[in-house]
């Protein structure tokens, strides 16, 4: 199942837009939502820390900072 990875931190107003884009596209399309919150990960924040949100699916990065439906569904359709 294809995997959309949000990379976020609590607190982030951006964040949570874009979560509220993925959980849209979530209505209409199948996979699997992995929340990573930076904080909880050295490794996460040191790559992200000024970045997020971070959206990646199947581990390709498809945007920074906003995203939109479109651009969501454009990547599930490996486009």
């Amino acid at each position: 199942m294809t995997q959309v990875t949000l990379f976020t931190k609590p607190g982030c107003h951006l964040c949570e837009e874009v979560e509220a884009v993925i959980a849209r596209v979530a209505t209409r399309r199948k996979f699997e939502l992995i929340i990573r919150n930076i904080v909880e990960n050295a490794d996460d924040f040191d790559r992200y820390q000024y970045l997020i949100p971070v959206v990646q699916v199947d581990g390709r990065e498809i945007a920074r900072y906003e995203v939109t439906e479109q651009q969501l569904e454009a990547a599930l359709d490996g486009r």
